[in-house]
C-alpha cells in the first residue's frame, strides 16, 4: 500500500462522524481523563503485589479497577478485561497463583511508570514474554498505552484484523513478538503521514479497529465487503450507530447536569470553571464558555496537576481570588472509583481544608457509590469532605437551591456520604 493509498482512507476515516477518530480520540470527554486515574491504579497495582495484597484472583483485586476503567473507554477497548479474567481450570492467566509470575507482571508496571526511555520499555517487554507466564499476552499493551501513548498502541482482536487487512500481513492475536512488529509499522506508517494522523497512537488504532470491525472498507476486502450479505454489513453499520447515539445520550445527560451545576454555582455567588474539554459545548442554546471563567486561577500547583484538575466537570470559585470551594465530577455510565480518585488527588494537590468534594451520579448507581466509598483505599482520607449528589435530587431542587440558597452549604439539604461519618479525603 503506497503513502497515497493510505492517506487516502486516513482521509475517510477522519470525516466520518461516527469512526472511532470522532467519537472517541477527539471527541470522548473521558479519554483524557482516564490517563491519570489509570495511573494512579496501576500504582496501586504496584504497590499490592509487592505488599503481597493483591489477592488470587481478577475479582477485587486493583487489577480490576484498572482495567475497568480501560474497558469504559468502549469502542477500542471492547472486551480488554476477558484476558485478564482468572481462568481456574485452565490456570490462566497465570498472574494470581504463580508469586513469581505476579511479580514479573508487577515489574513491568513498574518499569513503564518510571518512564525508562522506549528501548529500555521494549527490552522489559521482551524480558516478560521470555517468562512464557500462560495467558499474559499483549492485551497488557492496553494498559502500556495508557502510560506511554505515543510509545504503545492498544491491542484486540478487531486491531489485529484491521492490521492484517490493511498491510496484508497475517499477524497473531497472542504474540508478543508479533504485536511489537505491528507497532514499529504502525509508527512508520503513521510518520509517513504528512501531517501523522496524531503523536498518539490510539488514533491510528482507531482506524485499525474501524477496519477490522468492517467500518472502513480498503481495496484489499472492497470485494469482501462487497460480495459479503447486504444484511451483516447493515448489521455492522446498525450497530455502530446505537452505539454512537447511546454515546450521545450520555453525553446529553452529562451535559445537563454540568449545566445544572453551572447555573446553581452562579447564582450562589461563585465563580464557576468547567472542564477544558467541555468548555464549547452548549445546552439548549446556552453555551458553557459563556457562563464560566475563561482559565483557573493560579492555584500555585505544577503545571501536569494543574492540567488534571482543569479536566474535573465542575468547579466554584471564590470570585475573589479565585480560590476553589467545591469540586464535583459527574459520573453518568463511567467509573465511580475514578471519578473518587480524581477529587482525592485534587484534595491532595491542594491541600486547602476549606474545600468540598462531590461526586455526581444517577440514582441507579447509589449502591455503587456507598460500596467503592467503603473501599479501603479511601477509608482514612483526613479532613477534607467527600460526598455524593444523585442525579434525581439535583435536577428537582435545582430551582430552590438558586431561590434559597446563600452558600456551598446548601448542597448539604441534597447531598449525602457513605453509611455512617461522612468520607473525609486528604
Amino acid at each position: 500500500m503506497t503513502t497515497e493509498d493510505l492517506g487516502e482512507i486516513v482521509k475517510r476515516y477522519r470525516s466520518d462522524p461516527e469512526s472511532v477518530y470522532n467519537t472517541w480520540f477527539v471527541r470522548s470527554p473521558e479519554r483524557l481523563k482516564a490517563f491519570r486515574s489509570i495511573r494512579r491504579g496501576v500504582m496501586e497495582v504496584v504497590r499490592s503485589i509487592r505488599e503481597g495484597s493483591f489477592g488470587a484472583d481478577f475479582k477485587g483485586s486493583p487489577l480490576e479497577t484498572v482495567i475497568q476503567s480501560i474497558t469504559e473507554q468502549k469502542q477500542v477497548f471492547e472486551g480488554a478485561a476477558h484476558p485478564f479474567y482468572w481462568k481456574p481450570k485452565l490456570r490462566i492467566p497465570d498472574i494470581y497463583e504463580d508469586e513469581e509470575n505476579k511479580r514479573a507482571f508487577g515489574q513491568l508496571l513498574e518499569r513503564a511508570l518510571a518512564s525508562p526511555g522506549e528501548e529500555r520499555l521494549v527490552r522489559e517487554v521482551l524480558d516478560l514474554d521470555r517468562r512464557r507466564i500462560k495467558g499474559l499476552g499483549p492485551a497488557v499493551a492496553n494498559i502500556l498505552y495508557f502510560l506511554h501513548p505515543t510509545l504503545f498502541p492498544p491491542f484486540n482482536t478487531a486491531i489485529v484484523r484491521g492490521f492484517n487487512a490493511l498491510f496484508a500481513d497475517s499477524k497473531k492475536l497472542g504474540s508478543w513478538p508479533d504485536y511489537l512488529q505491528m507497532r514499529e509499522v504502525i509508527k512508520s506508517a503513521n510518520g509517513g503521514l504528512r501531517p501523522p494522523l496524531s503523536t498518539d497512537l490510539g488514533a491510528f488504532a482507531g482506524l485499525l479497529f474501524d477496519i477490522g470491525v468492517g467500518k472502513v472498507l480498503i481495496e484489499s476486502n472492497l470485494a469482501q465487503g462487497l460480495a459479503r450479505e447486504r444484511e451483516e454489513v447493515e448489521k455492522i453499520v446498525r450497530r455502530r450507530h446505537r452505539e454512537v447515539e447511546e454515546d450521545r445520550a450520555e453525553e446529553n445527560e452529562h451535559l445537563k447536569i454540568q449545566h445544572m451545576l453551572t447555573t446553581v454555582g452562579r447564582s450562589l455567588g461563585y465563580a464557576v470553571h468547567v472542564a477544558t474539554n467541555d468548555r464549547g459545548r452548549s445546552y439548549e442554546g446556552e453555551s458553557l464558555s459563556s457562563l464560566t471563567v475563561d482559565r483557573l486561577p493560579d492555584l500555585g500547583l505544577s503545571e501536569e496537576t494543574a492540567q488534571t484538575i482543569a479536566l474535573i466537570d465542575v468547579l466554584w470559585l471564590r470570585p475573589d481570588g479565585g480560590q476553589v470551594v467545591c469540586a464535583f465530577e459527574v459520573e453518568k455510565s463511567t467509573s465511580i472509583y475514578s471519578g473518587i480518585l480524581r477529587l482525592v488527588d485534587l484534595a491532595k494537590s491542594v491541600g486547602d481544608p476549606a474545600l468540598h468534594f462531590y461526586l455526581v451520579a444517577p440514582n441507579a448507581r447509589e449502591k455503587e457509590i456507598q460500596a467503592q466509598l467503603r473501599r479501603p483505599a479511601f477509608g482514612d482520607l483526613g479532613a477534607l469532605e467527600l460526598r455524593y449528589i444523585l442525579f434525581r435530587e439535583l435536577c428537582e431542587h435545582c430551582t430552590g437551591l438558586c431561590k434559597f440558597g446563600d452558600d456551598h452549604t446548601v448542597l448539604r439539604k441534597i447531598a449525602k456520604g457513605k453509611e455512617g461519618p461522612v468520607i473525609r479525603p486528604s
